[in-house]
């Protein structure tokens, strides 16, 4: 099992943290849209390492066309020399309508359309076939010789599609070179939800579950005394309630037996009450999202509730802590 890192840090930060984390030994680097655009720290990280995989985890696909996402990926394998992996994830409707101001329809059938699309764009670009794209949702037919970049020595990236519901994972399983799981997920939906759907992808595309990557953020509960361990799980049972407030996310809880859960959830998001939710993850809610316990002890509950599921993952831990303590697990992770 692979371990990834998240690349944190603004830009003039994140040259140092890629070095930091290719010199510690993990496997990739992961950079989110959330406030910042995902691709320029993954460029300097490329500049400033050597060996470390790039993947934007993610880059919203909905706010943004095609072609623009196929230039800008394209660039970056190249310079990466071969390190870059696209991820793509839709957003919600309300982020894609009155955040971005653009389209939202058929979200699994418009990503199926999106990744086809690219692929349809870089094999034009390096074949020098004339690109002759007309999809359900996207259409690319101009494709001047100014405006194309030529073969690329690396090929083209690969993508990777970011699921929740079975709809987008037997997208990512058909059309995608992997599937990115949201952290708001559990060993017991990614079984009996997610991976079938992922399978029914992949005989559609007549490929074999070894052609593909599953990447998962798993949520770690974790510190040096047993008051940093409550303080960290009060920060994430607030970040699980707030997942668990929305609507599209409903499906994960209902899994679980705590479709109610899902109900009071939203309805005191809508008041603010963000202190209230929290209090609403007790402590086996948390326990099936979460792996909790002392830094030593983490390696192997993550191994026992994901070998065999997924391909790579990353530590998520949205709270502070000493750094020192994830360099340890790491290599508990690779020497396990």
């Amino acid at each position: 099992m692979k371990v990834d890192a998240t690349l944190t840090g603004d830009l003039a930060e994140v040259a140092g943290i890629a070095r930091e984390k290719e010199e510690a030994g993990f496997s990739g680097l992961r950079r989110s849209e959330t406030g910042h655009n995902p691709f320029l720290p993954l460029l300097l990280a490329a500049e400033h390492t050597t060996r470390i995989e790039l993947c934007s985890s993610i880059a919203v696909a909905f706010a943004r066309s095609p072609m623009t996402v196929a230039a800008e990926a394209n660039d970056l394998q190249q310079f990466s020399r071969g390190r870059f992996t696209l991820g793509l994830g839709s957003q919600v409707r309300a982020h894609i309508e009155r955040r971005f101001s653009m389209q939202w329809s058929h979200p699994a059938s418009r990503m199926r359309d999106f990744v086809l699309a690219l692929r349809a764009i870089w094999a034009s670009w390096n074949s020098g076939e004339e690109l002759r794209y007309e999809g359900e949702f996207y259409s690319h037919t101009l494709q001047p010789p100014l405006f194309n970049p030529g073969p690329n020595p690396f090929g083209a990236p690969r993508v990777v599609v970011a699921a929740v519901g079975p709809n987008m994972a037997k997208v990512a399983g058909e059309v995608g070179d992997g599937v990115l799981v949201h952290a708001f997920t559990t060993p017991r939906y990614l079984r009996e939800v997610t991976l079938p759907a992922v399978t029914a992808g992949l005989e559609l595309s007549g490929r074999r579950r070894e052609d593909f990557e599953v990447f998962c953020p798993a949520f770690v509960v974790t510190g040096s005394t047993e008051a940093e361990i409550a303080a960290a799980a009060r920060v994430v049972r607030r970040q699980l309630a707030f997942y668990g407030s929305t609507p599209a996310y409903r499906p994960v809880l209902e899994v679980q037996g705590q479709g109610e859960l899902a109900t009071r959830l939203h309805a005191l998001s809508r008041e603010g009450a963000w202190e209230q939710m929290g209090d609403l993850i007790d402590d086996d809610l948390l326990g099936a999202f979460a792996v909790v316990g002392p830094p030593d002890e983490v390696p192997g509950l993550l191994r026992e509730r994901l070998d065999g599921v997924v391909d790579r993952l990353s530590f998520y831990a949205p709270y502070e802590a000493d750094p020192g303590i994830w360099i340890p697990m790491l290599r508990q992770m690779r020497s396990g």
